[in-house]
């Protein structure tokens, strides 16, 4: 079974908010999926969830959470 990390999550409730957006992707508690995710955890309030309102998709990962689940890193230089 595979869902998205808090990071896809921020990014599919931003979709999922705008005007005539009718088929985002997962957009549930991060609990039902993770103990643990990458960003602070998604939670249901009476049924709907908030969209983050930070820069960029609203949110920011723990990177010790981040550090801890990464395998493999790759650095692409610039042209």
């Amino acid at each position: 079974r595979h869902a998205e990390t808090g990071l896809g999550r921020a990014a599919n409730l931003a979709l999922a908010a705008l005007p005539g957006f009718t088929l985002p992707g997962d957009i549930s508690a991060t609990a039902r999926y993770y103990e643990r995710d990458v960003t602070a955890p998604f939670v249901l309030t009476g049924g709907e969830m908030t969209v983050p309102s930070g820069p960029g998709i609203g949110i920011t990962p723990v990177q010790e959470d981040l550090d801890a689940l990464t395998t493999a890193t790759e650095w692409i230089a610039a042209p």
